[in-house]
């Protein structure tokens, strides 16, 4: 594989992409880029909204710059996790999926010790143990120090923050957590597995309508940040039967047996789970929101199981539909139908806009920025996202018609044209 570093120019800031960790890091915005993908095609997936981008490899002479518009950076920045997508909107349970996230190891840990569920086991020590170099974290560290790792840094209280760094040799990570300056009483150290080469992920919603998802091949933050080369396959299951948005044996092979550690017959265990965790069942499948990867050296693991979630989406459904792909399509974001004109609204310009009632607002990625704007728009259109993003969950707050995932429906629309978007079937008819 080629060792190349991409960097995305933005204003003052620089954005480092790295396939190789020996290359040197960098501080400030930066994160790891892991890809048997070629430099170039590396540079045409993540630059297409910034200013330049500097493509270069440790076995070329010198960079190859390509120019393109200036938007992925301010999008990188502006992303936040689930809670915060909902404190943004003012959502009631807001602070329960704050509690239920920072939780989820715990709740994770009881369902493998009852079920023999497979989880993203971390190793967790205090940042006491760090900087006091326990004899606990002193042979963790000499074991371990050379291997790749996701850090997480758990917050103890309600005023921080949580934080991580994904992709370092733990060595590295050290030294990054050393970087941030933080109280020690205020965060956990949570060390997880990583891998360079992850095989399938999925996120997907159990409730009593049945199983509805998305699984991509690839790196599991395609489909929580929804920056992706390829759209997910979305898929459901009524308890029956499979519909998957395109035909793919080896994605249901997989999710069948994913969802086999969620299928609990016995009554005693249901009775277990439901004393201790408090969960419920529909036709025996565990219900929630849930997290999977699979890796090259990572067995199946559910990274996350989220009993909030999975109830604020007790009624959640969707249609997986192999759509025409002469038309311009994504996914169900929030169902509805609707016509209008587009509106088409770059971040630098959210601050001095304001929409027509009868206005669809077309952008590559939704941000707490756009909430006012998405709140006067007929519908919402994006190029980035999936069905569990921010835009598909803030449009279905506000009961607004949204499609997600359409890839090129920035560059394919124009301002004042006339679309019928469905929603439901996740098709733009221009």
């Amino acid at each position: 594989m080629l060792d190349f570093y991409c960097i995305l120019h933005y204003n003052n800031y620089k954005i480092h992409l790295y396939n190789n960790t020996s290359l040197p890091h960098t501080k400030g915005v930066g994160f790891t880029w892991r890809s048997k993908t070629e430099p170039r095609a590396i540079a045409q997936l993540v630059a297409r909204h910034v200013r330049d981008v500097e493509v270069g490899s440790s076995s070329l002479p010198s960079p190859t710059k390509f120019h393109m518009p200036q938007q992925l950076p301010s999008l990188f920045k502006t992303q936040i996790s689930m809670h915060e997508w909902f404190e943004q909107i003012g959502h009631e349970k807001a602070q329960a999926v704050r509690d239920e996230d920072l939780t989820r190891q715990a709740r994770l840990k009881q369902l493998n010790e009852i079920t023999g569920l497979p989880y993203d086991k971390p190793e967790i020590f205090s940042l006491h143990d760090l900087l006091d170099k326990t004899k606990k974290f002193t042979n963790f560290f000499e074991q371990n120090k050379n291997k790749k790792c996701r850090l997480r840094l758990l917050p103890l209280t309600d005023d921080a923050q949580k934080l991580r760094t994904v992709g370092r040799t733990i060595s590295e990570a050290v030294e990054w957590f050393k970087e941030q300056n933080i109280d020690p009483d205020k965060y956990k150290l949570h060390f997880f597995k990583f891998s360079d080469e992850t095989y399938w992920s999925t996120i997907f919603i159990v409730n009593n309508n049945g199983i509805f998802g998305e699984i991509i091949w690839g790196g599991h933050s395609q489909l929580t940040q929804g920056f992706h080369e390829n759209k997910p396959i979305t898929f459901s299951f009524d308890f029956n039967s499979w519909k998957l948005s395109r035909n793919n044996s080896n994605a249901l092979e997989h999710l069948k047996s994913i969802v086999k550690h969620l299928f609990i017959s016995d009554k005693s265990l249901q009775q277990k789970l439901e004393r201790k965790l408090g969960v419920t069942f529909a036709k025996n499948y565990l219900k929630g929101y849930f997290e999977t990867v699979l890796a090259d050296n990572v067995p199946l693991q559910f990274l996350d199981y989220n009993r909030v979630l999975g109830e604020i989406y007790k009624d959640f459904t969707i249609n997986p539909i192999h759509t025409d792909q002469t038309k311009l399509t994504g996914q169900t974001g929030s169902p509805g139908i609707v016509t209008g004109k587009v509106r088409i609204v770059k971040p630098e310009q959210i601050s001095h806009t304001n929409l027509n009632p009868d206005e669809i607002l077309v952008c590559d990625m939704t941000s707490p920025d756009y909430v006012p704007l998405m709140r006067q728009a007929a519908g919402i259109i994006t190029d980035c996202g999936g069905i569990l993003s921010h835009a598909a969950i803030v449009s279905r707050e506000l009961g607004k018609p949204c499609i997600v995932g359409v890839g090129n429906a920035v560059k394919m629309l124009e301002d004042g044209q006339k679309v019928k978007m469905d929603a439901d079937k996740g098709i733009i008819n221009q």
